[in-house]
């Protein structure tokens, strides 16, 4: 068991993205974007979000402040180097000096994807990594409209290669939105589905971010106020589907885990996630929460530390009895997530989402390389992913 210290960690926060919340914000989208200096945006988006009305009301607010708009609404879940590579021939077309992300990750990443490759030029691979962009890129708005991901608050675009599929986390201070608008009625026209798995991914990352081995300060302030916010009022939304202050609280935890990842990372709920979703189509938010309560009991058995940070978020949603010891506080929290976990409809076991119980080894030795499990508080191998997915088989 390892055991740390109490130390402080090391950190160097500048914040970068202005945050505008309220029921109807989107109204400010075209001020905002004037204020910014923006004359020819490209608003980034998907056909559900067309669907939903949502784009029609953003251009209109852009083009009533008196911008040009054009629209790309092709968007694609989990999007590739190729999506990336049609924005950007509209947003070279229409010589664009803004950019709006409107919609879940994927509208944000693509955004970004093509800021990346429209101002600094070559390709996705090129800045695979950290801070490798040389150039100034231009201004983005992010409006998202799920509560999930928390991308408007980070940094990183996550854009697949086209030919290997390979996932690329390109990640630059310049790519960060400079502001997020968080209009929590955008998330009304979310099915209950993508309400669900979106807002199990937003718990998780307050979970995670809680225990990694980057946490800092400012981050654990982000992680346990998400948490806070998004543990009572998934169950709210998913009963209470209209109730737009859950739906504000649910957009705003997200919102703020957003910023903890950016601060401290993710950690092996995320690795093991990302090999069920690229090989047996576990949809991403169900991956995380199928494996979130396996790792935290790994987490809290193997590191002091992070017992004592699940513990503390235990408290903090007045979870468990106050009075009782750190592991008591931990096996409440578990008991009370797995509750949520079970009214969001995510299975309990590998077996119940199709997972083949032959290629564990192979999951193992793919989530051992992800770069999330290098922040989680126990150091993990690919015989430590075995073990997590074992018990994960059966439940």
């Amino acid at each position: 068991m390892t055991t740390g210290s109490s130390t402080l960690a090391a950190f160097d926060q500048s914040p970068r993205t202005r945050l505008v919340f309220g029921a109807g914000t989107l109204q400010r989208l075209g001020a905002l974007a004037s204020e910014i200096g923006g004359t020819r945006v490209l608003l980034v988006t998907d056909r559900g979000i067309v669907a939903a009305g949502h784009a029609a009301r953003a251009v209109e607010n852009l083009k009533a402040a008196g911008l040009s708009v054009e629209v790309y609404d092709r968007v694609q879940e989990n999007p590739t180097t190729a999506d990336v590579a049609a924005c950007l021939a509209v947003a070279r077309a229409a010589s664009v000096d803004l950019i709006v992300g409107l919609g879940g990750g994927s509208s944000m990443d693509t955004a970004k994807g093509t800021n990346f490759l429209l101002t600094n030029g070559g390709q996705m691979l090129d800045y695979w990594g950290v801070g490798k962009a040389m150039k100034p890129m231009l201004p983005l708005i992010a409006v998202p409209t799920t509560s999930g991901t928390g991308s408007e608050c980070q940094s990183a675009a996550l854009i697949a290669d086209e030919l290997t599929h390979q996932k690329m986390a390109c990640l630059d201070p310049k790519a960060a939105a400079r502001v997020a608008i968080l209009d929590p009625e955008l998330t009304l026209s979310m099915p209950r589905g993508v309400t669900a798995v979106t807002g199990v991914d937003a718990l998780a990352h307050a979970l995670e971010t809680a225990v990694t081995t980057k946490r800092n300060a400012v981050s654990r302030m982000h992680s346990v106020a998400a948490f806070q916010l998004l543990l009572p009022s998934l169950p709210r939304v998913l009963s209470i589907p209209g109730d737009v202050d859950a739906r504000g609280r649910m957009q705003l935890g997200a919102a703020f885990a957003g910023i903890a990842i950016e601060l401290s990372m993710l950690g092996a709920a995320h690795s093991a996630a990302n090999p069920l979703t690229a090989h047996f189509n576990v949809v991403h938010g169900a991956a995380v929460g199928l494996m979130l309560p396996h790792v935290i009991r790994h987490n809290a058995a193997g590191s002091v530390e992070a017992r004592d940070a699940y513990a503390e978020l235990a408290r903090a949603t007045g979870t468990g009895d106050r009075t009782t010891d750190a592991d008591a506080q931990v096996a409440a929290l578990l008991d009370r997530l797995q509750a949520v976990l079970d009214g969001a409809g995510i299975p309990r076991t590998l077996r119940a989402a199709g997972v083949d119980p032959s290629k564990i080894p192979d999951l193992a030795a793919e989530a051992a390389r992800q770069w999330t499990a290098t922040f989680n508080p126990v150091p993990m191998d690919a015989p430590a992913f075995e073990a997590l997915y074992a018990a994960a088989l059966e439940g």
